[in-house]
């Protein structure tokens, strides 16, 4: 499990606000359907810093931290 400090944690919440747009950049997930530029809106980032993600395309796979990628839009 990735370890994430209080203060990166704050500032994860800070910029991705629940409503915020984003675009995946990279998934570390073998088995994911979810492609390279799919878009979702953000719903929560939780106490290990997952991003959670309702994706366009139906899916609600998370942004694990240190592991996946995403940028605002």
């Amino acid at each position: 499990m990735n370890r994430i400090s209080k203060e990166h944690l704050s500032n994860l919440r800070k910029k991705f606000l629940p409503g915020t747009r984003v675009e995946l950049v990279r998934m570390n997930d073998p088995y994911t359907k979810l492609e390279e530029g799919t878009t979702g809106t953000v719903v929560m980032v939780d106490d290990i810093g997952t991003i959670h993600v309702k994706w366009d395309c139906g899916s609600c796979l998370g942004i694990v931290y240190g592991e996946d990628s995403c940028t605002i839009i």
